[in-house]
């Protein structure tokens, strides 16, 4: 979101005296002093404006470094860890019509973070908008290694920074995998700091907005709902019909909710069961739902290089502001796809 700049105004403070016959409403009676404002001979500014974290429009006090996690999102890996603390994150489609998570950090930064788990092609379409930012994940298909290699990102994966990693106790395999997220930051010491992604936070449109309780959006095999919490002031998260809860205690919820409506397609990436992974297209323009103080509001979304950020306008053009706090960002189809 892009600030004013601070505007100085001088005051000229030299008065002539000169003789009158009466007093007007402009100047002091006689034998009383003039009015301090007309004498004051210094600078008047305006207060700096606050400075709001880019991603989520809440107070910042200095930039940080952007941490990226790949986190599982089905029954197995859950509740998840680290969540509750994340500026924004994504929902991805995988294999199999299920859904995976790109938990993205900066202004919040929690000690321990999963189930980490393995990349996608997506993923590297999403991280150059945010720099080159520390990117956490474990593993990913051979071929996919290459494009890992050249991908706008820091690898802090567990074959590259194997120390920030360990395996929780109470979970199986592959679903125990978590990170120490200052062991993954201090093996990229250059991460990106936190900037400019086109999000813009502030007072809801005044028009376009149609009242919902909830809403929810389907891959081929995974369901999200979210229902708007008046008490909580947040959309609460179901995940196929339950409730979506955190490892630190407490039901997922957000502030406001995106339905990034996307181009889905069959990429050349697929598992042993000849499952191909799909490629979500993040880069070029479609609709969205933008859900925010229990309302939806049909939104336009634009991204026209993979290093620019993602722009939110409403229906006539204006910027679509997000509540501030937590952003979800739910990429899906308007028909769910399995490629």
């Amino acid at each position: 979101m892009r600030l004013p700049r601070m505007i100085t105004l001088t005051l000229a403070g030299v008065a002539v005296l000169m003789p009158v016959a009466a007093c007007s409403s402009d100047e002091p009676a006689a034998g009383q002093a003039p009015d301090a404002a007309a004498t004051s001979s210094g600078p008047v500014e305006e207060p700096t404006p606050e400075k709001l974290h880019p991603f989520t429009g809440k107070p910042l006090k200095s930039a940080r470094p952007v941490l990226a996690v790949k986190i599982e999102n089905t029954g197995a890996g859950k509740p998840q860890l680290g969540l509750k603390s994340a500026d924004i994150v994504y929902v991805e489609q995988v294999e199999a019509g299920l859904t995976r998570l790109m938990a993205v950090f900066s202004s919040k930064i929690p000690a321990k973070v999963g189930p980490v788990r393995s990349a996608r092609i997506s993923d590297l379409h999403i991280a150059p908008m945010f720099g080159k930012p520390a990117f956490a994940y474990s593993g990913a298909q051979s071929k996919m290694l290459p494009f890992i290699a050249e991908a706008s990102l820091f690898d802090v994966s567990d074959s590259r920074a194997p120390g920030a990693y360990f395996r929780q106790p109470g979970r199986f395999a592959p679903y125990n995998l978590f990170a120490n997220t200052k062991k993954l930051l201090s093996s990229a010491p250059k991460a990106s700091k936190a900037k400019d992604i086109g999000f813009t936070f502030g007072d809801a449109p005044a028009e376009g907005g149609v009242e919902r309780r909830s809403y929810t959006v389907k891959w081929p095999a995974a369901r999200l709902t979210f229902a708007w919490s008046e008490a909580n002031k947040q959309w609460m998260i179901w995940q196929d019909g339950k409730k979506d809860m955190a490892a630190e205690g407490g039901q997922l919820g957000a502030p406001t909710i995106v339905i990034q409506y996307t181009k889905t397609e069959r990429s050349e990436f697929h598992d042993k069961n000849q499952s191909y992974t799909p490629l979500v297209h993040t880069v070029g323009k479609g609709s969205a739902i933008v859900l925010r103080e229990g309302k939806a509001y049909k939104a336009k979304w634009e991204r026209e290089s993979e290093d620019g950020g993602t722009t939110f306008t409403t229906q006539t053009g204006e910027p679509m502001n997000f509540a501030p706090g937590q952003v979800w960002v739910a990429l899906a189809s308007r028909k769910p796809v399995t490629p």
